[in-house]
């Protein structure tokens, strides 16, 4: 009996010369199987329910995140075990909108997960990147007003003149025998009326200009999207990634779009005279906070993503929706008809029904469908019974409260009438801007650009006529979510039989 210790470390030790690989195979299976097993009955997370794969490894979610499949997964897991899932070792994600204020709320002292860091622009964290409120207030004190009612209402001018080229720009278009690609004309709409009414009109990017698919800017949205594919690796290895995959899989046009922003930005920047006193512009104001100006061109060159994309991508949806539900374009129709005979104010935001297709294009639209990670501080957090304890990344996604049935009945259909008397509940959960204290600044903004737009289109009946290509859009659920075909095709047979009668 005193021979075996010895003897077993001899046997161990000629494997280990005789077999190395071997050796490492066996050793590197019984430390897995004792992580494994810690994972599954040890770990304070244990008791949460969730897929026997999750619980031991987070691989499972890693291959959700890069298919963009991971709203839906976890949709179908929620449907399975309830509104607290374990979705890897270290996370939790919820469905239960009384969630949304303890997670996200002010009086939360949950703070953004380091996933966020990767989106980190050209070596500056932006106020979307910041992971802590303290960290990007004194940026947000001086550009947060732009975003006002009084602001959006000021360039008002700005907006309207950049509406008038985007209807003018899809009446040609429309009148031409090819499918339009909706997504791109938006996306360019977006762009011009963000930058005209943040940056100074002069500074308008010119986008609707362009007249070419895709517009110059389109592929830095697109390599903006990209960042999602990784969302929740380690920060270095992420950083391995992308740098493998650029060189790999080398995109020039991308590359090239990036660089023309590049210059946008930079013109915009250096063109402010600092000691010329207060500023009325995005760039002017950070400037004058003392932010340098190489700071300042990335600031902006993220607003350019956050308007660009965002606002373009529910114009789009919201288009391709009406277009599939006529009976709701009709409607909207008559309300604007009625409301400009009656010579009624129709300004945008105050009709009823066109308000409602806004929501309900939003909700449906979802241009941050997934869940939004947060670390549970040091007092831990009890959601539904299950305790979470400190360090913990947990969240809630657009896509698990928009969809819910509970809330919104039939949530996969376009049902613009939901809102007429919209519940606590749906309120509460209607999510498009994020959730809390660190949601978009720019909602006031975008849901202008977006209703003006709208307005403008309807008010020609240029929709009517339309036939949208593609019966469904697929999208990459990502953090900010890409559609899978990168684009929204439509065509206009009756502009086409007219244009061929004239001939």
């Amino acid at each position: 009996m005193l021979e075996s210790k010895p003897r077993f470390n001899t046997l161990l030790s000629t494997t280990a010369q005789a077999h190395p690989w071997l050796f490492l195979f066996l050793f590197a299976t019984l430390i897995s199987l004792f992580l494994f097993s810690y994972r599954i009955f040890s770990h304070p997370l244990s008791r949460i329910p969730g897929p026997l794969l999750a619980k031991c490894s987070s691989i499972w979610l890693h291959y959700q995140v890069y298919v963009g499949n991971e709203c839906t997964a976890i949709r179908q897991l929620h449907e399975k075990y309830g509104p607290v899932v374990r979705i890897a070792p270290n996370e939790v994600d919820i469905a239960d909108g009384d969630a949304i204020a303890p997670v996200y709320g002010a009086r939360t002292d949950l703070v953004k997960s380091p996933c966020y860091s990767k989106f980190t622009l050209d070596g500056h964290t932006t106020v979307f990147a910041t992971l802590t409120s303290p960290g990007r207030a004194g940026r947000l004190k001086a550009v947060t007003s732009l975003f006002s009612q009084t602001s959006v209402r000021e360039s008002k001018t700005a907006m309207d003149e950049c509406v008038a080229e985007f209807v003018a720009r899809l009446k040609t278009e429309a009148s031409t025998q090819r499918p339009v690609d909706i997504l791109n004309l938006a996306e360019a709409f977006a762009t011009d009326v963000t930058t005209a009414s943040l940056f100074g009109i002069q500074h308008k990017y010119g986008a609707m200009a362009e007249k070419v698919t895709p517009f110059s800017a389109s592929g830095y949205l697109d390599d903006f999207l990209a960042v999602g594919r990784f969302f929740y690796l380690p920060y270095p290895l992420w950083v391995v990634l992308e740098r493998i995959t650029a060189v790999v899989f080398p995109d020039k046009k991308r590359l090239s779009s990036v660089r023309a922003v590049d210059r946008y930005c930079e013109g915009v920047v250096g063109s402010v005279d600092v000691k010329g006193g207060s500023h009325s512009t995005f760039q002017g104001r950070l400037l004058n906070q003392g932010l340098p100006e190489s700071k300042t061109a990335v600031e902006c060159k993220d607003s350019i993503f956050a308007g660009g994309y965002f606002v373009g991508v529910v114009i789009a949806r919201i288009f391709w929706f009406l277009v599939q539900n006529p009976e709701r374009y009709a409607t909207l129709r008559k309300e604007l008809l009625e409301a400009n005979s009656a010579g009624n104010d129709t300004n945008a935001q105050s009709l009823p029904y066109l308000q409602h297709v806004v929501k309900e294009g939003l909700r449906l639209a979802m241009p941050s469908p997934a869940r939004l990670p947060r670390i549970v501080s040091e007092h831990g957090l009890t959601v539904q019974g299950h305790f979470i304890p400190p360090g913990t990344n947990v969240g809630l996604g657009a896509l698990q409260l928009h969809l819910n049935p509970e809330v919104f009945p039939a949530p996969d259909m376009f049902l613009p009438e939901r809102w007429e008397n919209a519940t606590a509940e749906m309120k509460r959960d209607w999510v498009p801007f994020g959730m809390g204290v660190r949601s978009c600044i720019g909602r006031v903004f975008s849901v202008a650009a977006i209703s003006e737009a709208l307005k403008a289109v309807v008010d020609t009946d240029l929709l009517g006529g339309a036939v949208a290509v593609q019966d469904t859009i697929a999208v990459k659920q990502w953090t900010i979510s890409k559609l899978t075909d990168g684009r929204i095709m439509m065509v206009w047979p009756q502009a086409s039989q007219a244009k061929q009668e004239c001939v």
